[in-house]
């Protein structure tokens, strides 16, 4: 019996389960979508927010997630096998793979530090290399800027790591669990049975968001009515339906991006649907606050433009993507600076603080402290040489 005990104990799972969470996500999704049908001025901004988070963003964020999705799925890449065959340039790669849009390397990386197989530098590495979902936002509307950002993630990641190592010998902190990441057994949702759908406002979306992109009014080029515009029909039909499809599905935003077992279209739709209602929260949270205090919250930006990239490197803190996703759309609608940015991309780790957390907290508590010196001093350094 004892040696049954041990053996549980010895190996660790994490299950990436649903308790509680699409009761939070029906919440917030009711919540937008009941102040979207307000008749009066106040949804008519709010519809005018969802449309321009689709067309200006979602469809671009939609098109970049099936070029990498679909090649991750093609490559079938074993991270841990590369891991496990390159002992000497840990740190090095544990930063590259950081610095990738999404979370899932950062996540393998993570669970072979805590499996004992990596230095306490290469977790500190790949903390800061990562930027997590909000890279695919990035990517998607400023492909250079998103370049750049990964540049100096993994540049900022590699000499943190290296330096870390350096001060602490490499198993610091360190575990050494059989550790395993199990998914929901779940192929296929509810809301997977509209995915037709969703493609099918998809399509005529992208096509459409070209367009504004090149400030071509595609109603003016249709010979649409004055009254009506196919551009916010479509916009709205699109964002409504991402917000519906985010709501009621019960996997997480983690599983839905990363989980192979999963087709390609699935797991493009479910992570589009996640980006896409934060990026709204990040519209929302600014007209809002416009809209009932008439302040204008760039100015104010401008006037506190010291601290801002400080307050960005703390939002970097919060484990999850949602909040650097506002962040990020915050920095897209010219709120706040570039430098800002920097800081909360290298300070923040995405969903691979989760499994950290709850398996190594001191470990991943230490980590993303020591993230915060290259953050800070990557973003005040380009603020005081560029901005």
């Amino acid at each position: 019996m004892n040696a049954f005990i041990a053996a549980v104990l010895e190996k660790k799972t994490i299950l990436v389960a649903n308790e509680g969470r699409l009761l939070k996500k029906s919440f917030l999704g009711i919540a937008i979508l009941t102040m979207a049908f307000q008749t009066n001025s106040f949804g008519e901004m709010i519809r005018s927010s969802l449309v321009d988070a689709y067309l200006q963003v979602s469809v671009f964020v939609g098109f970049t997630l099936f070029i990498f999705i679909g090649l991750d799925s093609l490559t079938k890449f074993n991270i841990s096998y590369i891991l496990n065959k390159t002992k000497k340039y840990h740190v090095a790669i544990s930063s590259l793979l950081g610095a990738l849009p999404g979370c899932g390397g950062a996540i393998v990386v993570v669970t072979q530090y805590i499996q004992g197989r990596i230095s306490f530098g290469s977790l500190v590495a790949v903390l800061t290399a990562t930027m997590g979902d909000a890279a695919f936002l990035l990517l998607a509307i400023e492909p250079i800027t998103g370049l750049l950002i990964f540049t100096l993630g993994a540049t900022a990641g590699s000499i943190s790591g290296y330096i870390v190592d350096k001060i602490h010998n490499e198993n610091y902190l360190q575990g050494n669990s059989k550790l395993k990441i199990e998914f929901e057994k779940i192929s296929t949702t509810f809301v997977s049975k509209f995915n037709f759908f969703w493609t099918i406002i998809f399509l005529p979306g992208f096509v459409i968001g070209l367009f504004l992109a090149f400030q071509v009014d595609i109603d003016q080029i249709l010979n649409i009515p004055g009254n009506l515009s196919i551009a916010h029909t479509i916009g709205a039909l699109g964002a409504i339906m991402c917000i519906f499809m985010w709501s009621l599905n019960p996997l997480s935003d983690f599983q839905c991006s990363t989980d192979r077992n999963r087709n390609v279209l699935s797991r493009v739709v479910d992570t589009t649907n996640f980006v896409t209602t934060w990026v709204i929260c990040g519209f929302l949270t600014f007209e809002i606050f416009i809209y009932f205090t008439e302040y204008d919250l760039k100015a104010f930006f401008e006037v506190w433009l010291p601290v801002v990239p400080l307050i960005a490197i703390l939002f970097g803190f919060l484990p999850g993507c949602g909040p650097q996703i506002v962040v990020t759309t915050f920095y897209l609608s010219g709120s706040i600076p570039l430098s800002a940015e920097i800081g909360n991309a290298i300070s923040n780790d995405g969903d691979a603080l989760f499994p950290a957390i709850a398996l190594a907290p001191k470990a991943a508590i230490v980590a993303t402290l020591y993230s915060a010196i290259p953050a800070i001093l990557f973003a005040y350094g380009y603020m005081f040489l560029f901005e």
